[in-house]
């Protein structure tokens, strides 16, 4: 009896695992609780830990932060935060480069140092931060200011024009020599000026634009013309220099020219010299001043300078004063560029061709005008024959 019940219940268990098919075995697995994983055997050298695990009856070392590799490698194997703190001050690693070419090659990262007015950083941090914090957004903004400015000149006065008839009668304002020396200036000044704002402030206006790739491309190939030109630019403003220099001198009728602005504020302009007065502040202070400061910059971060021993800090501090004093010095020539182009009528034919009609030599610069016609200063100082010649001025 006992076995015919003992047979029924085992068919029964049976039949009820065999209606509930997989799904229970599967549930059953899932009751299961896993044994624990068996404990890896230790391995020689370094150890696994948890190198952030703070033990709560571990005692506080009060020379945590200035524990060598050594002692921190006995409490906390793998922490290298001690090599770290040397790399901040400035301790030098093993390099392969002689320390002729690359002094600092050991050097992963440059001391910390403490700037007035900013808080303890390294040099290269604080480099970035006045690049990309003052002189990227306040040049950029200043350039706009002058194109405004000048965009504001030009649709409320429109371009100075002739009030007289012009005469027929020219007059040699440029030798060949003359214009040829300005025009490579002006050629190699354009080139360096939009290279160095492509690569400056391009990401903000052309790189959305273009994209990465060819953005990337566009400042490689830029980078190479603005190192190559440069030099050629600082020949060319030497020369432009020692050209010019004699009639931007100061002279009589300046001071007064500087007070009543030109002119530009009335219908006539102020009577001046070859050169007037606001062509004589561009020449020393862009020319002469910032081109000297751009110059002497621009050839210590193309490394042209012997013997000088080319640090980080050295080319930061070159990089800072080229690009304030290249911001500069555009937002001058900004306006030069404007006066010689749209902003006067016969000022670009005149450095274009070297010779302007008299009409256009009294109205502007009529001390000029009138040291031609007492013979101080020659109609024609070069071979090349006048366009449209009728006569010369008449001579008193």
């Amino acid at each position: 009896m006992l076995r015919k019940l003992l047979f029924t219940l085992s068919l029964a268990c049976a039949a009820t695992a065999w209606a509930q098919g997989p799904n229970a075995a599967a549930a059953a697995k899932q009751d299961e609780v896993p044994p624990a994983p068996a404990a890896a055997p230790a391995m020689p050298g370094i150890q696994g830990q948890n190198i952030f695990e703070v033990k709560p009856d571990a005692p506080a070392d009060p020379k945590y932060a200035t524990q060598s590799n050594a002692d921190r490698a006995k409490v906390q194997p793998g922490n290298n935060a001690p090599f770290w703190r040397d790399v901040g001050k400035g301790v030098e690693g093993y390099n392969v480069l002689p320390k002729s070419q690359a002094p600092e090659a050991g050097v992963l990262v440059q001391p910390f140092v403490t700037y007035p007015g900013s808080r303890h950083t390294n040099a290269g941090e604080a480099w970035r931060q006045v690049r990309n914090q003052w002189i990227i957004p306040y040049g950029g903004s200043l350039l706009l200011i002058v194109v405004g400015a000048l965009a504001l000149m030009y649709f409320g006065k429109g371009t100075i024009e002739l009030h007289g008839a012009e005469t027929g009668r020219k007059i040699e304002r440029f030798t060949p020599f003359e214009r040829s020396a300005h025009w490579a200036n002006a050629i190699a000044f354009v080139a360096l000026g939009v290279s160095g704002i492509v690569m400056a402030l391009g990401k903000f206006f052309l790189l959305p634009i273009i994209g990465t790739t060819l953005f990337g491309w566009l400042t490689y190939l830029l980078k190479n013309v603005h190192n190559f030109v440069g030099p050629l630019f600082v020949v060319s403003l030497v020369i432009v220099f020692v050209t010019f220099v004699r009639d931007n001198l100061p002279s009589r009728g300046d001071l007064t020219w500087l007070l009543k602005g030109g002119g530009l504020l009335g219908k006539e302009e102020v009577p001046s010299h070859r050169f007037n007065a606001g062509e004589k502040v561009l020449f020393w202070g862009g020319v002469f001043l910032l081109g000297l400061v751009v110059a002497g910059s621009g050839v210590l971060l193309d490394k042209l300078i012997p013997g000088l021993v080319y640090e980080r800090m050295t080319m930061q501090l070159g990089h800072m004063v080229h690009a304030t004093a290249a911001f500069l010095m555009m937002a001058m020539f900004l306006g030069h560029i404007y006066m010689g182009t749209i902003g006067m009528r016969g000022a670009y034919s005149a450095m274009r061709t070297g010779w302007v009609d008299e009409t256009w030599a009294k109205e502007h610069h009529q001390y000029w005008y009138d040291d031609i016609k007492a013979g101080k200063i020659p109609v024609q100082r070069s071979k090349d024959a006048p366009p449209a010649l009728d006569a010369q001025p008449a001579r008193t």
